[in-house]
């Protein structure tokens, strides 16, 4: 494993840990969306968790053909994220990894009980690294049921945390 890997593992860990932590205990929150946001080098990762009713309105194995079409056109836009995360131009980033998981979506899903949460990384890559300032996030706009999303960033420089309402929509990032 190389220094770079081994900070960017670091910095993910540490993110991990205090996100767990802080939000350990915390209800299911339906409209708010965590994100996890961190600098390593040419590398920005974001890690996302949301209820899915925040982003469809319900948390189950789709019923309806309306409803299906609408969860694929969710996991479609997360998949290829385009607008929900904008960094700085001048940083030149790349989308270079997408995951998002969402079993009760998934074709053939068996009806959940309760509560179900979406989960998602982005890795993208950097050219100019150090022109990144802020994130810009199209989340409240693409999704109408978002009320708030929590933020955590680590970076070099340190740790930093933002909670963004309506029409906020832009987190800086430490460098």
């Amino acid at each position: 494993m190389n220094a770079s890997t081994r900070t960017r593992c670091a910095l993910l860990g540490t993110l991990w840990l205090v996100s767990h932590g802080a939000w350990a205990g915390k209800a299911h929150e339906h409209g708010v969306v965590k994100l996890d946001v961190a600098v390593d080098g040419a590398t920005l990762n974001i890690e996302m968790r949301t209820p899915l009713d925040s982003l469809l309105g319900f948390e189950r194995a789709p019923r309806t053909e309306a409803e299906r079409k609408a969860a694929a056109a969710v996991l479609a836009q997360l998949r290829a994220p385009g607008p929900l995360f904008v960094a700085d131009a001048a940083a030149g980033c790349a989308l270079s990894k997408a995951e998002v998981v969402a079993p009760v979506l998934e074709a053939g899903a068996k009806p959940a009980d309760g509560h179900a949460d979406l989960d998602a990384s982005y890795v993208y890559t950097c050219t100019q690294p150090q022109e990144l300032r802020t994130l810009q996030l199209g989340l409240f706009k693409a999704y109408k049921r978002m009320r708030r999303i929590d933020v955590q960033t680590a970076g070099p420089q340190g740790q930093g945390k933002a909670t963004l309402r309506r029409p906020a929509n832009s987190v800086a990032l430490k460098r």
